[in-house]
């Protein structure tokens, strides 16, 4: 059976790529693993049939058979355990590219996700700006920390992992901030993995969705 993916209809950011879904979309591309994509309304993100996919009723979701997954962290874990190009073969650097991984969806992301509740969804609050400057600030010690550890080589550990694919999609979501520019060696190492063919088939395939949405809207 095909893997089939959930992904927004008409994604809030016009197919830029900050979706999630994008992520699951990239490591299926990189595994070379051919997918079909179900596009959900909010209203329908919120009804038992994507319920019964995604508890929490959000999106990508993944089904591969009887397999259903959310989360994803988890889905590109799965695709990387299951085919080869995103874990090392080596069982330590395997492991260390699981913990870079579990860092961009637990370390690096949440401080970025509450800069982005802080701008558009508590914007009109009268403490938020006294809010915005201690949000960006722990987004600047973290991105400190991940440069440092960086430094000089193309991509965290070695070779491109799904560590490498997890940290670029969340620091990706940091662009519209501009903050990301202010970290030179962060902003080439989230170029390189926009460079990557995979990426690109994966963007360009979420953008043609919107386009399309955009002009049947």
């Amino acid at each position: 059976m095909t893997v089939t993916i959930t992904a927004f209809e008409r994604s809030p950011d016009g197919g830029k790529g900050l979706a999630r879904d994008t992520r699951v979309r990239w490591a299926l591309e990189e595994v070379g693993q051919a997918y079909d994509v179900r596009l959900v309304s909010p209203r329908a993100m919120k009804e038992p049939a994507h319920l019964r996919l995604h508890p929490f009723g959000q999106i990508p979701t993944y089904e591969d058979g009887a397999l259903v997954l959310f989360e994803t962290g988890a889905i590109v874990l799965h695709l990387a355990q299951r085919h080869p190009g995103l874990l090392p073969d080596d069982a330590n650097a395997r492991a260390r590219a699981i913990s870079w991984m579990f860092a961009a969806v637990n370390t690096v992301e949440p401080p970025i996700l509450d800069l982005v509740i802080a701008r558009f969804q508590e914007g009109d609050k009268p403490w938020a700006k006294d809010r915005l400057p201690l949000v960006q600030d722990r987004i600047r010690q973290r991105l400190v920390q991940l440069s440092a550890r960086l430094g000089e080589p193309e991509w965290l550990d070695g070779a491109f992992s799904a560590g490498d694919l997890m940290m670029v999609s969340v620091l990706l979501r940091l662009r519209p901030s501009g903050i990301l520019d202010e970290f030179p060696a962060l902003a080439a190492y989230v170029a390189r993995g926009e460079a990557r063919p995979a990426y690109q088939r994966a963007f360009a395939a979420q953008l043609a969705v919107n386009t399309a949405t955009s002009r049947t809207g």
